[in-house]
């Protein structure tokens, strides 16, 4: 059984009878049983997923109506809700929690008859950026298993690239979407903010926070799209998209488009193989037709240490719930009084968690908000200001995903702020609430390099057939594992 094949490849063979949804899925439960010892994607793996590929088959074969996914395996990052199955965030603090319901992107998923191959694993509550993070131990590249994959979503990106699944939904918060996709040579998504219902998906900071989708190719995000998007009623910040199809006219190309490079994203500090890779994406886009030209976004050298400042407020405010009265674990509460009490439950948080808990509980404190997190507000302001007025003389902007290449497990983990630069890049759409994408691009000394593209709001199907147009330039080898 071919695993390698895309999400839009597996639909036609499904359709025209060529494979079985049930023995697909089945050769993909095998192939996790055979590589996630050494990957470490998962925290689960949905032990009906056979079963339920099989009910497809039936529905396949006795011609009644289909969902779009034909059964199709995709992994869950597992901060996202599924009914009657655990969501652990990566916590000790959820190790039992019994999500009770759906997230909207899981009941879309299941009205289009996707399979839900497994959780995927991850930072613990999204907090980091190379899945190190995790109490349960961190995932691994599948390209070199001595690197970090990337993260938070690093379970979700190794899963579509060790071919563990055909597809899978991350979220990204400052890029833990597309820095894993970059890492691990996926197709990374980050929507226009509100694209995508975030209902059930368990907050971190919840005014930059997206859903998104990491797949092998462009068109697979597209079809992936197609099925996530649109408003929900169960999510205030959802916007309307008028149920554009993403897929429709994605090979429109990009002749005459304008590029701005940002020149605060390939400056100081990027890996000189970073820099080769992403000057050579530029003059593929050129000779696709585009313009290119540098562009100075001065916000840029702010933005980390402003949304560090806010997600860590927001993040603060959204872990205050875990006092182990609401949610937690099973511990005694006699021979305590209550702030102790919840001091100990807290013990259960890892390292990151307990870090930005701490920041988020002194940045927007009486005598330091105006100082830090007001001062946050106004960077965030200001940029969204700079990049609007980008979009109204460039089409898409255009630099490396991530500055520099992987790095080994533990070699950055004792140093939160470099750790923090890493996002750079990335964090920038977050806080603005423009598209990005993640495209694989190269290979150097056998490690992935990602390039990344913006458009502004809602102009996500512009961005995806940029995006596609660039991955058309691209032959990579095979991951080795």
């Amino acid at each position: 059984m071919n695993l390698k094949i895309s999400a839009l490849e597996y639909v036609e063979q499904v359709k025209n009878g060529n494979i079985s949804a049930e023995d697909f899925v089945s050769a993909t439960i095998d192939r996790i049983k055979n590589v996630d010892d050494k990957l470490h994607a998962f925290l689960q793996v949905n032990s009906k997923a056979v079963e339920q590929a099989a009910q497809v088959d039936k529905k396949v074969k006795s011609g009644e109506k289909v969902g779009s996914c034909f059964g199709m395996p995709i992994s869950i990052k597992d901060n996202i809700c599924i009914k009657h199955s655990k969501t652990t965030c990566a916590s000790k603090m959820l190790e039992n929690f019994v999500a009770p319901y759906d997230a909207t992107v899981i009941s879309k998923l299941k009205e289009q008859d996707a399979v839900f191959i497994g959780k995927a694993n991850l930072d613990e509550f999204a907090m980091g950026l190379t899945t190190e993070f995790s109490a349960y131990g961190p995932s691994r590249n599948p390209w070199n298993t001595d690197y970090v994959p990337g993260g938070s979503s690093g379970g979700s990106a190794v899963s579509v690239s060790a071919f563990e699944c055909v597809a899978s939904l991350g979220s990204d918060t400052g890029g833990s979407v597309r820095n894993p996709a970059s890492f691990c040579s996926t197709v990374g998504y980050k929507p226009t903010y509100g694209l995508i219902s975030r209902y059930g998906l368990i907050s971190y900071a919840n005014s930059i926070e997206q859903i998104g989708p990491i797949t092998r190719t462009v068109k697979d995000t597209a079809f992936m799209l197609n099925i996530l998007s649109g408003l929900d009623s169960h999510d205030n910040t959802t916007i309307d998209n008028e149920n554009v199809d993403y897929l429709s006219g994605i090979e429109a190309g990009i002749e005459g488009k304008k590029i701005g490079i940002i020149q605060e994203m390939i400056g100081e500090g990027i890996d000189h193989t970073v820099l080769s890779a992403t000057n050579d994406a530029v003059s593929k886009l050129e000779g696709l037709g585009a313009i290119c030209e540098p562009i100075s976004i001065d916000m840029v050298k702010y933005s980390v240490a402003s949304y560090y400042t806010i997600t860590a407020t927001e993040a603060g405010s959204n872990l205050a719930r875990y006092d182990n009265l609401r949610y937690g674990y099973d511990f005694p509460v006699e021979g305590f009084e209550f702030n102790s009490y919840i001091s100990k439950a807290r013990t259960k948080f890892g390292p990151e968690v307990i870090r930005r808990m701490i920041l988020g509980g002194f940045v927007p404190s009486s005598g330091h908000a105006g100082k830090y997190f007001l001062k946050s507000l106004k960077v965030k302001s200001k940029l969204t200001r700079e990049v609007t007025e980008a979009f109204k003389k460039y089409d898409f902007l255009v630099a490396p995903t991530v500055p520099i290449l992987p790095f080994k497990i533990g070699e950055k983990i004792d140093d939160p702020v470099a750790l923090f630069q890493v996002d750079i890049n990335t964090v920038m759409s977050n806080l603005t609430g423009v598209p990005s994408i993640s495209v694989p691009y190269a290979i150097s000394n056998g490690l992935p390099i990602g390039i990344q593209l913006l458009a502004k709001q809602n102009d996500d199907k512009s961005l995806l057939q940029a995006a596609h147009a660039l991955e058309t330039t691209v032959n990579l080898p095979e991951v080795p594992i």
